[in-house]
């Protein structure tokens, strides 16, 4: 149930945040976490360039709204000509810059004050982003339900319930993506590590809830088909009442016994990240027949499987907590969109390696816009305190980092800074938000 004048209190934030454009946001994050300083050379040196940070918020820019570099060239700024901006896209921007980039702003977020209301950042979400590649990729594949007749690639990515987007995975756009959702749970940038990984209706098979249970993660899928489930016992002299008629199916223990130290060595070989979690489920159930070894996954999978189902079942709480995590996930999609407009959305990179580079360029930028939504909200939370408007820690778990309406994404590109100094940008129209407080 909805706290009483939560709808209030929405309104009266997304009043009161500064409205800004996209370049001056990025400009403000970086200056605010110092977060450039993790743009090094390839070399390993630090960037000793005059406007770096202008240069590299320009990329972010051309990146991740996907209009390239002709919007964001200036011939008549040292820091925005083509020659620069190659320049630091060749030796700056790659994938393990963005990674510690956003490991830095994973942590700055996380020391926010009202983001412990939405989150211990333990549980997290994994979910996958489609773009259409209509280039020549070898790194796509067909998927007529999202692409038609072209090909197109996933951006798979994990998001915690503080927001943050904590890691992705670019793979090709097939009906199998979704076995992939370990990998990317193994290729995280920063954040605590999840205890629960939620999906949606995706591969949600006995063997995967095997690799996730062998690996210490919680699998916790948003199951449509409740009805067709089965729950699965391991005593076939227990009486278990109302639910005697939906257990029938036993998990042969012996079966793991048998296994277990293998089971232990794979885990092992997927928390290094010496075999992929993709290649492993294939090669345990190739040509349709499952190895030994992946029977006594499926085995194991099938105990975690159940307790899930039971919890699913008997636990609104954890239902809860499922569709809520989901909610975030979608709204990120929402804003990634939003954000990606140009090019019709789609990606005209002809290598893996640039498609990786844009998007995760794409995902630093929709950390930039929840770092900075954050800090605004918890300032804007305060204010409203101090003015007597009764928020409790209830409202303030129900608000959101996720809004965009007062950022601008479109038009013309001016990289100028505006003047914080000492403080905060002042909040939008804050005289009429005080006399709708007083009344």
């Amino acid at each position: 149930m909805m706290p009483p004048l939560m709808k209030e209190l929405r309104a009266l934030v997304g009043d009161m945040l500064p409205r800004v454009d996209f370049p001056e946001l990025l400009l403000e994050v970086f200056d605010r976490t110092g977060l450039p300083a993790d743009f090094t050379h390839v070399s390993g040196a630090a960037a000793a360039m005059e406007d770096f940070a202008m240069s590299l918020a320009a990329l972010i820019v051309a990146e991740a709204c996907n209009v390239g570099l002709v919007p964001i060239e200036k011939p008549n700024v040292p820091a925005l000509t083509r020659a620069r901006l190659q320049q630091v896209d060749q030796g700056y921007l790659r994938g393990e810059t963005i990674a510690a980039a956003n490991a830095r702003l994973i942590a700055a977020q996380a020391g926010i004050g009202i983001v412990r209301s939405w989150g211990s950042g333990h549980i997290a979400s994994a979910d996958g982003l489609r773009f259409v590649v209509p280039v020549q990729n070898l790194h796509t594949g067909h998927n007529p339900l999202y692409c038609g007749r072209q090909r197109g690639a996933t951006w798979l990515n994990v998001v915690n319930d503080q927001v943050m987007g904590i890691g992705g995975l670019v793979v090709p756009g097939t009906l199998r993506d979704s076995l992939f959702i370990l990998d990317a749970i193994h290729n995280l940038d920063g954040g605590p590590k999840p205890e629960t990984v939620v999906t949606d209706t995706a591969s949600y098979s006995d063997l995967v809830f095997g690799l996730f249970a062998i690996c210490g993660y919680q699998f916790s899928p948003r199951i449509a088909d409740l009805a067709d489930m089965r729950l699965w016992r391991t005593n076939t002299r227990a009486v278990y009442g109302p639910l005697e008629r939906m257990s029938r199916h036993t998990v042969h223990l012996d079966r793991i016994r048998a296994h277990w130290g293998d089971m232990l060595r794979v885990a092992g070989s997927l928390t290094m990240g010496t075999v992929r979690a993709y290649d492993l489920i294939r090669m345990l159930s190739a040509d349709g027949r499952t190895t030994g070894l992946g029977e006594a996954f499926m085995h194991y999978g099938r105990i975690f499987k159940t307790l899930h189902l039971l919890q699913f079942l008997h636990d609104e709480g954890y239902r809860r907590m499922i569709g809520a995590q989901l909610n975030v996930q979608e709204a990120r999609h929402r804003l990634a969109r939003k954000i990606a407009f140009g090019n019709r959305g789609q990606l005209r990179q002809r290598y893996r390696e640039g498609m990786e580079d844009q998007l995760g360029a794409l995902g630093l930028a929709l950390n930039a816009v929840v770092w900075w939504n954050s800090l605004y909200i918890d300032a804007a939370v305060s204010e409203l305190r101090e003015q007597g408007f009764p928020v409790t820690q209830e409202m303030c778990a129900r608000l959101s980092p996720i809004c965009y309406d007062h950022i601008n994404f479109l038009g013309r590109y001016a990289f100028t800074r505006a003047d914080v100094t000492g403080g905060l940008r002042a909040f939008h129209d804050s005289a009429q938000t005080r006399e709708t407080v007083a009344g």
